[in-house]
């Protein structure tokens, strides 16, 4: 006997199945399948849990014979104890935050973000409507096809195919513009960040002051980009179903009526309502598992940081321990964020699958078996059979919609935990900007001494004063509880003390570094005060960029007088014109002033210490501080180098211990690390004392 197909299967069937005879014989058959089913759903539910529980026995069984490090092994904290995550969970507060980010992303309506933003939403219209014209050829060229009618079928074919360029280029511009607003809300929200980021010393604050934030790089780079990757699906996993769901239904009501829209509409309350509570714990999931990702970076960069000293102490089995450490706190996290999506994932497939199929064709079903339906009235069974072909597709299209619907709720989650880490820096920095910081002290000296950002930074050319200003450190530790000297242009001052006393503290309360508790600090503007430390910085790019920075070349020219052959003359005044003709750092770019090289390598700690004193000589402040930094110099070149300052009226305060460097300073400032300090002019015999 030849088998029937599915449209001659469903034609006899709804010719015959009106008599009660044939609803007799098919319904003992029906029971037992549907008891088989229901056997088959049971047994697989109950094989799942076994194996739930037997994986559970065995990781317990398991777990003292684990491989990884354990806390008994070794212990390190990155500021994490003490610490709160930001709460993520979809609510008011998730919608504020996310409206927040969206205004930094998509500035205004008259903008190319808005403008891709309406691109997307009208592919996706286009794409939905091509659908239905899809849907309703189909049905046509099958009818054509079952009726043998040669010419209509090959006239519908022919439209059919000229339909498909068209879904090609929406899909393809679809595709594209999703693409260009991701990249488009990162731009804008990097952009901002990085604005509000390297405003003033902020990475300084953040990294050294505030505790809130300890691995800002991972904020700024993975986490921005997997919020607009997470936004951007969301955008277009609920645009096209809310557009697919909205046109379907305006479709299907004229037809079938509304109360099978509506029966689809129902189940997508109640399946978004359910699934959104048992998915609350993904978006904290998120949270952590960004944060660990970032402190796993982050010891790893401690290593490259810090890879001398570690080798010199061969602490690679050490540091392989807290790495492995820290590897094993993300890989555990990691495991119990898969086990918790492979059980919500089994969840998502019963209710956004076949529990909404099976809505669907309940919901289909409805006109069919109501006798006095319009759609039944004076229709044959071959109509009735288009209608619900027809009908039945677009509202299993719309079943579908309504899952993909409620699956985004999964995206939406794990959205609201990448929102609360991008919102919590921003926070952070519009705070740290506003001079507000939040750090564990160490001791609660604000009855006695202020409070952070308490004292007064007054701008004054030629001058420097500490009047009752107390040197404390970001933890609250007070060094000297009142300092007060007052240092005039042309008066070179010589700092010294044991480490620890409040050398670098004071230098950090001058540079604005710090804030200043309580007193008055009276000090020249930002751009008259230049700091050397003891390691200068190397920037990356020519040697023209050591000796200018932070100036570029374009600023270096709008200077003034200031050309190649002055930098030549700074390089003279600290030996190291002979860096101009070196083969080992020229270049295919240029030699000489353009050449590029990785100048923390190339260069010496002592040709470091000198191109950072040509660097002085160029800027040419007011006031310049020392730390050390002539410590790899030879006192011949560290003399010419210090009666050119002279010369040039830059006023020195200077930290170190060569007894060489006594007679170009008139006055000293001696801490004792207990709290005290003298502030006296230099005397012979103070020099013959001192060092």
């Amino acid at each position: 006997m030849p088998r029937m197909s599915v449209r001659d299967s469903l034609t006899v069937a709804s010719g015959r199945c009106n008599s009660n005879e044939h609803r007799g014989r098919m319904a003992p058959a029906l029971s037992k399948f549907t008891n088989r089913r229901a056997l088959g759903s049971v047994v697989t539910a109950g094989a799942l849990v076994i194996l739930i529980l037997k994986y559970r026995n065995k990781r317990r069984t398991q777990k003292s014979r684990n491989p990884w490090p354990t806390n008994n092994d070794i212990q390190y904290i990155i500021k994490e104890e003490k610490t709160k995550s930001p709460k993520a969970q979809v609510d008011a507060v998730f919608l504020r935050r996310i409206l927040q980010l969206l205004k930094i992303g998509i500035p205004g309506v008259l903008t190319p973000e808005f403008g891709i933003v309406f691109v997307v939403a009208a592919s996706l219209i286009g794409r939905t409507l091509c659908d239905l014209y899809l849907i309703r050829k189909s049905t046509q060229i099958e009818t054509a096809i079952v009726s043998q009618n040669v010419p209509l079928f090959r006239k519908l074919l022919l439209s059919f195919f000229y339909v498909g360029p068209i879904v090609a280029v929406l899909n393809n511009v679809m595709k594209y513009s999703l693409s260009e607003m991701k990249l488009r809300l990162r731009t804008n929200i990097t952009r901002y960040l990085l604005d509000h980021y390297l405003k003033g010393f902020t990475y300084y604050k953040m990294c050294n002051l505030d505790s809130r934030i300890s691995n800002p790089d991972q904020l700024l780079t993975t986490d921005v980009d997997k919020f607009c990757d997470s936004f951007v699906d969301l955008y277009s996993n609920v645009t096209k179903p809310l557009l697919d769901i909205g046109i379907y239904i305006f479709k299907l009501t004229p037809s079938v009526g509304a109360q099978s829209p509506m029966t689809i509409l129902a189940y997508l309350a109640l399946a978004g309502i359910f699934l959104n509570r048992i998915r609350k714990p993904i978006a904290q999931m998120t949270v952590k598992e960004q944060r660990l990702e970032g402190e796993y970076r982050h010891i790893n960069s401690r290593l490259i940081t810090n890879s001398e000293e570690i080798a010199f102490y061969h602490g690679n089995n050490r540091e392989k321990l807290t790495m492995l450490t820290s590897f094993h706190k993300l890989v555990n996290h990691l495991r119990q964020v898969l086990e918790f999506k492979t059980f919500m994932g089994i969840v998502d497939n019963l209710v956004a699958k076949y529990l909404a199929t099976v809505v669907g064709f309940y919901a289909i079903s409805i006109p069919f078996f109501q006798k006095d339906h319009s759609i039944l009235s004076g229709s044959s069974s071959s109509q009735r059979f288009n209608s619900y072909y027809t009908n039945g597709r677009m509202m299993v299209r719309m079943a579908e919609a309504i899952g993909r619907l409620v699956l985004a709720g999964r995206e939406l989650t794990r959205l609201a935990g990448f929102t609360a880490r991008v919102t919590e820096l921003k926070q952070v920095l519009d705070e740290l900007n506003a001079g507000k910081y939040k750090r564990t002290m160490l001791t609660d000296s604000k009855d006695v001494i202020g409070y952070p950002g308490g004292g007064k930074i007054i701008p004054r050319d030629n001058l420097i004063r500490f009047d009752c200003v107390p040197l404390v450190t970001p933890n609250g530790d007070v060094l000297i509880r009142e300092l007060s000297f007052e240092v005039k242009s042309g008066v070179n001052v010589l700092v010294c003390g044991p480490n620890g006393c409040g050398k670098s503290s004071m230098f950090r309360i001058l540079g604005e570094l710090w804030p200043v508790w309580s007193g008055t600090v009276t000090k020249p503007p930002r751009g008259k005060l230049f700091y050397i430390p003891q390691r200068p910085y190397m920037t990356l790019g020519t040697l023209r960029d050591q000796v200018i920075y932070p100036h570029t070349r374009a600023e270096m020219q709008r200077r003034g007088n200031i050309s190649d052959s002055d930098l030549n003359k700074f390089l003279d005044l600290v030996q190291l014109t002979h860096l101009l003709d070196r083969e080992n750092i020229s270049s295919s770019e240029g030699q000489g002033w353009d050449a590029v090289a990785d100048w923390m390598d190339v260069l010496s700690g002592g040709e470091k210490q000198r191109i950072a004193m040509a660097r002085l000589f160029y800027h040419k402040p007011q006031f310049a501080i020392l730390d050390e930094c002539t410590s790899a110099v030879s006192m011949d070149v560290e003399d010419s180098m210090y009666m050119y300052c002279k010369k040039e009226n830059i006023t020195l305060f200077t930290v170190s211990h060569r007894r060489s460097l006594w007679k170009h300073h008139e006055y000293y400032l001696q801490m004792d690390g207990r709290g005290s300090y003298e502030f006296k002019p230099i005397e012979q015999d103070t020099i013959e004392f001192g060092s």
